[in-house]
This record gives structure tokens, sequence and C-alpha cells, in this order.
């Protein structure tokens, strides 16, 4: 007898997801995200400017940009859960030694060397959830969302331990709190065995047909969006525990913030299930990112606990949302066979921006001595995103 999931399946979808949930929980919650804890503590003792800070991120950007691009071809060679695996050690990895070296130059080729890898296992890992949101239709939106919420668990995980790490033994020991990050991600890397046996059959071509074509010229509004989010939401995910600290916000805030951002993130499937389900168009990315723009500009107005926190808490639920929602659109508008080449230009217009957003914002910040122009900026970054998502139309797909 075969044991039923809670998804009503004999597959335990679940169980599958959660594991498949490690890998944004690791290459982004980690790699990418849990660097705004460690930032103020490194910027002050490698005496950084907020540029020089900038460009970790943009580095780690750069690297998932050459990940995005090289998944597709490395996938006619080797299994989707073989690359995601590999791949996700080299973040592990790349974590660890960020505690060894203190050089600009090869902190950011590690920062790069874990961009890359966790691009290569977050193409891998959403084309498996993809596959398994497709075994299971009534539960598909709940299902990707799960998996891109993923990097919450992350963000909420660094956010407990780091702050109070840093603050506990001082000034400059930010290389064990990346030495703290690579311990804690070794046994939840370890999860994805729980994805053992899963397989992509999705979009394997009739030898005799013609490679489906995708018309991304249909799809420019929600691109050029998805490019202005990447590049307007990482402003806030860098700088905006420098914020609460110049706050004079201590660790618990800091942790307290970032802790609601993480519990926001993963929420977001069943908060916001509803909206990518029934929502036509790109309006569904478009209001996402209207809220996403909101959250980011509450702290501006106030530096009150109150409002901080509700700004983490509607930021965290929201961005990752609008994250998910692009994947949402083209399952929605493709047939299967267009969804790998779909979803990897996606995360190319998404690294793209992610590349431009920190050095961006962090110049802005250092001409202004000012944190709050650099989220004014994003804020406005943004609202780009609306506007290009409102304009996005559901199309008919044609061979």
């Amino acid at each position: 007898m075969t044991t039923q999931d809670p998804f009503g399946k004999s597959e335990n979808a679940l169980a599958v997801v959660l594991a498949l949930a490690m890998v944004p929980a690791l290459g982004l919650g980690f790699a990418r995200f849990a660097y705004a804890l460690v930032l103020p503590d490194m910027r002050a003792d490698l005496h950084w400017s907020y540029a020089d800070a900038g460009w970790m991120n943009t580095s780690n950007g750069i690297g998932y940009l050459f990940g995005a691009l090289l998944a597709s071809r490395l996938l006619r060679y080797i299994s989707a859960y073989k690359m995601m695996i590999i791949n996700i050690w080299l973040v592990v990895a790349s974590l660890a030694f960020c505690a060894v070296f203190r050089d600009v130059l090869i902190l950011n080729l590690l920062r790069f060397i874990a961009g890359l890898s966790a691009g290569l296992a977050f193409v891998a890992g959403g084309l498996l959830t993809t596959g398994l949101a497709q075994r299971h239709p009534e539960r598909s939106s709940v299902i990707l969302g799960i998996f891109y919420a993923g990097p919450g668990i992350g963000i909420f995980l660094s956010g407990l331990v780091i702050p109070y790490l840093i603050a506990y033994l001082g000034a400059g020991s930010w290389p064990y709190a990346w030495a703290l990050l690579a311990l804690i991600a070794a046994p939840l890397a370890l999860l994805l065995i729980g994805a053992r046996g899963q397989n992509v059959t999705l979009y394997k071509p009739d030898q005799k047909s013609k490679p489906y074509r995708v018309d991304y010229k249909a799809m420019s509004g929600i691109l050029a969006g998805y490019l202005f989010v990447g590049a307007g939401y990482i402003a806030y995910m860098t700088f905006m525990i420098a914020w609460v600290q110049n706050s004079s916000g201590g660790a618990m805030l800091q942790s307290a913030f970032w802790f609601v951002i993480g519990l926001g993130a993963i929420s977001s499937p069943w908060i916001c299930a509803g909206i990518q389900k029934k929502v036509l168009h790109g309006y569904g990315f478009a209001l996402l990112s209207l809220v996403t723009l909101i959250a980011s500009l509450l702290p501006i107005f106030s530096s009150g606990t109150p409002l901080l926190m509700v700004s983490a808490a509607g930021f965290g639920c929201a961005f990752f949302a609008v994250v998910a929602s692009t994947t949402v659109y083209v399952r929605r508008n493709l047939p299967p066979e267009g969804w790998a080449a779909a979803i990897g230009m996606m995360t190319v217009m998404f690294s793209i921006g992610q590349i431009v957003g920190p050095v961006l914002i962090g110049f802005i910040n250092d001409l202004t001595h000012n944190l709050s122009s650099g989220l004014w900026a994003s804020a406005g970054l943004l609202l780009l995103a609306v506007i290009c998502g409102i304009a996005q139309r559901d199309l008919t797909p044609v061979r």
C-alpha cells in the first residue's frame, strides 16, 4: 500500500518540495542575503565604501548570471538532480572559504563562485520543482511558492544566530560568521537527498519536430519588469541591516528584523497563492511588486520598531511571491517544452538587475552619505517593474 501525502497523491510532494527548497535557502538565503548581516562588520573592519560593499553582491550576481546562462547547456550532459547536488556543495564550500581570506579580490571571487554555483543549482532545482508541480496541478501554486520562498528559510536561520554572534565576539568577527553559516548549511544540503529520484521529462523534444521557440518579444513586459525587480529589491536586502544599525538598532533588533523577513518569505506561498492562481496577465506580478515597493519605503517614514517589522513582513512575503509569479506566468502561457528556456531567460534578466543594483545603490549612498537615497532609488526601479507588469498580457504560445 502506498502512503498518501498531504497533497493527495502517492508521491510525497510536500517532502520533496521542502527538500528542493534547500537550494534557494542556501544559494540565496545564505550565500547572497546573509551577506547583509555580515556587511557592517566587514565594511568597518576592511575600510570599505558602500560601493565596495555593493561590489560583493554584484560579484555574486555576475556569477549567478553565468550560472543561469550555462545551466540549460549543462543539462544536456548531466541530470538536473546531479547538477543541483554538485553545485549546492560548492555553495557551502564558498561560504567556508569566506571565513579564511581578507583580500577583497579573493572575497569577490568567492562571491562569484557562490553565485555561479547557486545559479546552476537554482535552475536545476526550479526545473525539478516545475515537474513536481506539473504532476500535482491542483496544488501547483503552493508547490512553486514553497520552492521560491526557500530563501526565507536561510534568512530565518541566519537572522537567529549571526547578529548575536557578531555582537558577542565584537568588531572584526565576521570570519566566524561565515564559518558558522557554512556549518549550518552543510546539514541542510544533506536534506536534498530527499529529492533523489526526481527527474525532468518536461521538454525532451521529438527528434522529428522542430525545437520550441519562445516568443520573448511577447513576454518583454514581464522580462523587463523582472530586471527592474532584480535591481530594485537588492538595495533593501543588502543595506537594510546597516540602516537598522545606523538607527541604533542592536543585535536583538537586527535579528528580529531579519527573522521577520524570513518568516514573511516562508508564509508567502499560502498568503499569496490565491493571487498567483487567479490573477491573469502580468497583474499578479505588478501587484506583488507594488507591495514590495511600499514595504521597502516604510522605514524612511519611521525608524520605530513596529513600522520596521511591518516593512520586513510585507517585503519578505511580497518579494518572494514576485519571484514565484514569473514561473506561474511561464507555466500558464507556455507548453512544457518551453519552460526551461523561458525560466532561464527570466533568471538571466533578474541576474542582470542584481548585477547593476548593488553598485548603483551603493554609489548613490556614497554620493549622498545617506542610505535613504538608495532606498528611494530602489523604489523607483520597483515602480518601473509595476508599470511593466501592468503592460504584460497573457499570450497564446505558437510553434
